[in-house]
């Protein structure tokens, strides 16, 4: 065998699964239904609500809301029931840090799941950090968000309240092209990105390890998020002999760059990460998105033991949204909060102390449990120590998994 990266097929997770009961009814703001008695502490939510990314935002927000219903109903913490408190930041930096100042200002919330964004979250970190207020992002993917700027050659830990239950594009890129050469077989790739922090970032570690690899780049261009005309792109993808095109950005530019990109005459497959791993992208790409592939954090939601009871309390819980992409690990990051609120109350006599925030935030570092998504936990930098990947390929008009796995650099 030669001496190259492997991506190492493990079995699908398994953990031993949370007792999970949702309780109450949906508000109509779809905050938590809390009870009432005791002491109140605010889990705060930041996520697109609205816009063209609202499918994953709105499924991380019911997603932390069941998690809370769920604490509450179970009595987890003696005297303490839990709410939540969700802004949307529209998929914008500086709403994002809006947000995280508003969130601040609340001494209630003791902890905030989101962003969805990389970009976004690059905005508040230090907000939160300032404030010693715990931050779990379910979706950020960019590796500079804990490792530091230089993470490819010397990681250091900037902020050490933000923490994260998605693995990093360090993995995902890398995981992607050992797929598309060596088990899709294509070996010239164009290569196109948003610009964005998660979308830059993302093409690059994948043509990184494309090229170690043995494949050729044979193109690379940049798209405007703000239009969905990429005709310019689609004939230059057309022209260069490609037999594989890789998106770095997010599904509501990717459907349409699939689909123009096809109708100018180049019927290969588009790849993207889990920015693109959404039903809307099929619908925005049409009928010929047949074979493009994506790739997301963990395995499928649906196939764990550990998340089977996640997904019969969600539909039970009545959200009118899908939990999407990122719900078990929404769930999961609101756990974590609620585990850290359990220990920091119980070693002080049942109470919350006046140093809460910080101690939380302490408290998080050292969380580990059995999760929607199997075990959960941190290391150092904050990173999950969950690498598990999938890769998807559309099939009859949605995304079917096609292979499941880790990735070793």
């Amino acid at each position: 065998m030669r001496q190259r990266s492997l991506i190492t097929i493990t079995a699908a997770l398994a953990a031993g699964a949370l007792t999970l009961t949702a309780c109450g009814s949906r508000d109509d703001d779809g905050g938590s239904d809390s009870g009432s008695g005791g002491t109140k502490v605010v889990i705060g939510v930041d996520a697109p609500l609205t816009g063209d990314l609202s499918a994953l935002g709105l499924g991380i927000k019911n997603s932390v809301d069941l998690a809370a219903k769920t604490a509450n109903k179970q009595k987890l913490v003696d005297g303490v029931t839990f709410e939540i408190k969700a802004l949307d930041d529209q998929a914008q930096p500086s709403s994002g840090q809006a947000n995280a100042s508003t969130f601040v200002s609340d001494d209630k919330v003791l902890g905030v799941v989101g962003p969805l964004n990389s970009s976004v979250a690059e905005s508040m970190q230090k907000v939160f950090d300032d404030a010693k207020l715990v931050e779990i992002s379910p979706a950020n993917t960019g590796p500079a968000l804990t490792q530091g700027v230089d993470w490819q050659t010397k990681k250091v830990r900037t902020y050490k309240s933000y923490f994260r239950t998605a693995t990093t594009d360090a993995i995902q890129g890398p995981f992607a092209a050992q797929y598309v050469y060596n088990d899709a077989k294509k070996k010239k790739v164009f290569v196109i990105d948003d610009k964005k922090t998660y979308g830059a970032g993302l093409a690059a570690t994948f043509t990184a390890e494309f090229k170690k690899i043995g494949g050729k780049v044979v193109g690379t261009d940049h798209i405007d998020p703000d239009t969905k005309d990429f005709s310019a792109v689609a004939t230059k993808v057309k022209n260069s002999g490609a037999d594989v095109v890789y998106y770095g950005g997010e599904y509501p530019q990717a459907g349409p760059l699939s689909k123009q990109i096809k109708a100018a005459g180049a019927k290969i497959p588009l790849v993207g990460g889990d920015g693109i791993y959404d039903p809307t992208f099929i619908q925005l790409a049409g009928a010929n998105s047949a074979g493009d592939l994506a790739t997301s954090v963990g395995a499928p939601v649906e196939t764990l033991d550990s998340a089977k009871q996640f997904v019969a309390d969600y539909k039970a819980a009545g959200y009118k949204d899908e939990y999407a992409a990122y719900g078990g690990y929404s769930y999961d990051a609101a756990w974590a909060i609620i585990q850290a609120v359990k220990k920091v109350v119980d070693d002080n006599n049942g109470k919350l102390p006046s140093d809460a925030r910080a101690k939380i935030t302490a408290a998080v570092q050292n969380v580990s449990f059995d999760g929607v998504t199997g075990k959960v936990s941190f290391d150092e930098f904050g990173d999950a120590t969950n690498k598990q990947l999938t890769v998807y390929a559309v099939e009859n008009g949605a995304w079917k998994a096609v292979k499941s796995g880790t990735f070793t650099g």
